[in-house]
């Protein structure tokens, strides 16, 4: 279906339309092309909502052109990223799009990473990349003009464009496949300084997002294979979110639900069942067993099998494949990054083929369990299954259970024991302070200790004291500047459209003049109000175009602009003007005269 569009004005030469302080701004000056209806591609609220209000507008898969509108809004996420960087003592650079490939070479990351890194040869057919972030260029910096201790510690960060070549780009700003990110990195002498470095960037971010005006939560994160204990989200809670975060509303206790750990049972109840082969045929989950049986969820087994494969160093081949049987409880889900944290699987593990299985387990899935299994395969029980008596698993035979199953009796106690398990609601909290609770949120910083990951990889030292070399330890933290406009759309929208906080919105306030283009008392009053907010430094548009009240308003309320002020003249007659929040159900009256100073008080108290 083709979507109807109204575009109203045109850019007049030399406007800025990003500009980020206030400067007279008129509405038939700018450019606002607004949409009825989202195309049919737009899947997320903030995607549609990017489009329709007219921030975006897309030029190939993942790829978007950032219009005047929504550029203004980036600007704002800028300005106040580098205020508070270059307040924690952070030094703005720039580095390059395109790379040399020889850098991630000598990190291994031009071998190690997948087609999400976009490789590109130049016409003498030398091997460069388009960066997805800049790890490797940063650190050859720092290898070269880094040399003392006394250079030490260092911060350098740059606002730039970056490409991953998504598989699947969707969402909009949410996952594409070009994106502008803050990503900075600190050097220092030792583990100790670097924590210091650590803890500036976290506290840096904390009074970013505070001033982005959004809700979200810091909540601690994997490490991977880097190892460490330092690394954190910056998650914008949103129903939309693709991140579950679990936290607890009686401490600060918050945790990304990849890293939430479970607390370990209670001792193991007494066995008082005996176990019983029962037939259940063509139930194949747990939900289907436990109906059958009449039991709850809680007292089956879920089996999960999975591979790690042991390489030929010489040939790159497999040489050897580990099959693993993991439980959980039935109600519970399997942590895959837990899972990763097992001794034996840390090296990287695949869930097993239906082959496999078979041939391990004599049965295809959806029958398995830890019963007689063969010396081959290694079984892991998670805490809870592990404190389990008289529980429901599979036979290892087709349409047939075991039932009234327990450890050391019927089956030896599990060889591995380890929290495998995503957490729920309403369990303890781990630092012993309350219950948990879990809320969905979208990721759009990390801060992160790399130690000397990269250093080590590039030989980045520096000499110390007593002119030995030594390791620079390393940090970087990341803010995804395009995305904070998704998720701050996917947190604060409704049937109308966006509600931008103030401190990031396209205009703080506009000026809605009814009849600009007829009544030379509304054209006199709208102009000496437009003139007065600027005055004050207010951010703010005054819409010239002559549309009818309805059109007018329903532009604006679609964009998100904060505040309101309509001019009319059965108003001015009245000596008042309309004031509307644009989250106030209605629209209050007050005197004209007071109209800069009543929306001045309504923005600082936005901003506090």
């Amino acid at each position: 279906m083709k979507v109807a569009a109204r575009t109203r004005g045109a850019c007049a030469p030399g406007a800025k339309a990003g500009h980020t302080r206030a400067s007279a701004m008129k509405a038939s000056q700018f450019f606002i092309s607004t949409l009825k209806e989202a195309p049919a591609d737009a899947e997320v609220v903030s995607h549609q909502l990017m489009m329709r209000s007219g921030m975006i507008k897309r030029l190939g898969a993942g790829i978007y052109n950032y219009m005047p509108m929504g550029l203004r809004v980036i600007r704002k996420v800028e300005a106040i990223i580098r205020e508070e960087m270059n307040r924690a003592g952070a030094v703005e650079l720039l580095m390059p799009v395109v790379q040399p490939a020889e850098l991630w070479q000598e990190t291994g990351r031009f071998q190690q990473m997948g087609p999400e890194l976009l490789r590109v040869k130049d016409r003498h057919d030398r091997d460069f990349i388009i960066q997805p972030t800049s790890e490797e260029v940063i650190t050859d910096i720092a290898r070269q003009e880094l040399r003392s201790y006394k250079q030490l510690p260092r911060n350098f960060y740059h606002i730039q464009t970056k490409f991953r070549d998504e598989r699947r780009p969707r969402f909009g700003v949410m996952r594409g496949r070009e994106f502008t990110m803050k990503d900075a990195y600190s050097f220092d002498r030792d583990r100790e300084g670097a924590a210091r470095s650590y803890e500036a960037m976290f506290a840096a971010y904390k009074r970013i997002f505070d001033r982005f005006g959004l809700q979200y939560r810091a909540v601690a994160a994997d490490t991977g294979a880097i190892g460490g204990d330092l690394s954190h989200e910056f998650q914008v809670i949103a129903e939309t979110g693709e991140d579950a975060i679990v936290y607890c509303p009686q401490s600060d206790y918050a945790a990304n639900i990849e890293l939430a750990e479970t607390l370990p049972p209670g001792a193991r109840p007494e066995a008082r069942e005996t176990m019983s082969k029962v037939a259940t045929p063509d139930r194949s989950t747990c939900a289907d067993v436990a109906d059958l049986l009449g039991i709850p969820l809680q007292r089956t087994v879920k089996s999960l099998v999975l591979a790690s494969d042991e390489k030929d160093p010489a040939t790159g081949d497999i040489a050897r494949t580990q099959v693993w049987l993991l439980l959980v409880r039935g109600d519970h889900e399997l942590n895959e990054i837990k899972a990763g944290k097992v001794p034996g699987l840390t090296g990287g593990w695949r869930f097993a083929t239906v082959a496999e299985i078979e041939s391990h387990f004599g049965c295809k899935p959806g029958y398995l369990g830890p019963i007689d299994m063969a010396g081959s395969v290694k079984v892991v029980a998670d805490r809870t299954v592990a404190a389990m008596s008289d529980f429901v698993c599979g036979a290892n035979e087709a349409d047939f259970h075991l039932a009234g199953v327990n450890w050391g009796r019927d089956l030896p106690e599990p060889e591995l024991v380890a929290d495998i398990r995503n957490v729920l609601a309403g369990e303890p909290s781990p630092d012993g302070k309350g219950t948990l609770a879990i809320q969905r949120g979208i990721e759009v910083g990390h801060v992160f200790y790399l130690g000397t990951k990269y250093s080590s990889a590039m030989n980045a030292s520096y000499l110390d004291e007593s002119g030995k070399p030594q390791l620079m330890e390393m940090g970087c933290y990341g803010i995804g500047v395009t995305r904070i406009l998704g998720a701050a759309i996917e947190q604060n929208h409704d049937e109308r459209g966006i509600i931008w906080p103030a401190a990031i919105a396209p205009f703080e306030v506009v000026v809605c003049p009814i009849g600009y283009d007829r009544s030379a008392e509304v054209r006199a009053a709208a102009d000496e109000l437009h003139a007065q907010l600027l005055a004050g430094g207010i951010d703010v548009v005054l819409d010239d175009r002559g549309e009818r009240p309805g059109a007018m308003f329903a532009d604006w309320e679609l964009i998100g602009v904060p505040l309101r002020v309509v001019i009319s003249d059965r108003g001015l007659k009245a000596g008042t003007v309309e004031l509307q929040g644009r989250r106030d159900a209605q629209a209050g009256t007050l005197a004209a005269s007071e109209a800069a100073d009543r929306v001045k008080e309504r923005l600082a108290a936005a901003r506090a």
